[in-house]
């Protein structure tokens, strides 16, 4: 009876239970704790005090991740963006702030790569497990929060400092490294910079002939959003950290390809585009998707209409992302 009465009093401030729960967590009571961060965080956001529940779980998640329990700081994480959405919140720095701060907290653990017996194999298998879980649970959450940004701010895409948290976590986590996707966030982020620098690393260990498909693939993307700036931008990055690390450009004829639209772009010039297309098709026709982009391009900068617009390949992004 005490208990029930206790509940339906006034609320503490939420630090009172914020410095209580970290005791609990760092006494090693991971799950006991993570049942109190969500129901006590339910209580203040059904009693219309949004601020306080995002500070009890923007700490829950913090704590949690910094002791490796990975799916339990997800979980809280989660919980972060859905009271944003719940609250209202609109998308701002301070907010995206917080978001970066938990996100910092996944961990970042490089998988072994020496094996020499089965001893090690079980710890391979056990590191690419764990690498599998952490991106996926990453993932979950940084796309709730490209939701929120989209439907609380002004970027109709998400957050592009989200897109790059994303694309940074895939490339630096994931045990099978899928560049298109990485790709696809790091072009709706605002750090070419990083981007550049992500494909020349890329290019150090990925198979002969993947190279230029990632370069390619980039720049493509970037001009399927009308984005030409950031396209020779990361274009001239790549080059020049090329040859700061004195390492051998991909020079292809899809490459050369690239160079040439670059430049045709440029200028109001749809016979010339049409024309680069045919003689570099068997070079486009390396990766499907190259064509799909190319008639978004031919739209963007061109005005010609696609045969079946529903069929882009970006025309529906959250779809993509899910």
């Amino acid at each position: 009876m005490l208990r029930q009465r206790s509940r339906k009093g006034p609320l503490p401030p939420a630090q009172e239970h914020i410095d209580k729960l970290e005791k609990t967590v760092n006494d090693g009571d991971y799950y006991g704790a993570q049942q109190m961060y969500k129901s006590i965080s339910a209580r203040y956001a059904s009693a219309e005090r949004c601020y306080e529940a995002l500070d009890i779980l923007e700490s829950g998640a913090c704590i949690q991740l910094e002791k490796g329990q990975v799916t339990c700081g997800a979980e809280l994480a989660i919980l972060f963006v859905e009271t944003l959405v719940k609250g209202k919140f609109p998308y701002d720095d301070n907010t995206l702030d917080r978001v970066r701060k938990i996100y910092k907290n996944f961990p970042q653990i490089s998988v072994p790569q020496q094996l020499e017996d089965d001893d090690d194999m079980q710890k391979l298998s056990e590191a690419l497990g764990a690498a599998k879980t952490r991106v996926e649970v990453c993932s979950s959450f940084l796309k709730a929060a490209m939701k929120w940004s989209a439907e609380f701010g002004f970027h109709r895409q998400g957050s592009p400092e989200i897109h790059d948290m994303l694309a940074e976590y895939l490339y630096s986590e994931s045990p099978e490294l899928d560049m298109s996707r990485i790709s696809l966030h790091f072009v709706r982020g605002n750090n070419p910079e990083k981007f550049a620098s992500t494909l020349v690393n890329f290019m150090g260990k990925c198979y002969p002939g993947e190279d230029d498909l990632a370069i390619a693939r980039a720049v493509l993307m970037y001009l399927s959003l009308g984005n030409l700036r950031d396209a020779n931008y990361l274009m001239d990055e790549v080059k020049k950290q090329v040859e700061s690390k004195e390492l051998d450009y991909p020079e292809s004829d899809l490459t050369e390809f690239i160079d040439y639209l670059l430049l045709t772009l440029q200028r109001d010039a749809l016979p010339l585009f049409n024309m680069l297309r045919q003689s570099y098709k068997s070079s486009i026709d390396r990766e499907p998707a190259f064509n799909e982009l190319l008639d978004e391009i031919a739209e963007k900068f061109y005005g010609v209409r696609r045969r079946n617009p529903m069929q882009g390949m970006f025309g529906d992004f959250f779809k993509l992302m899910a």
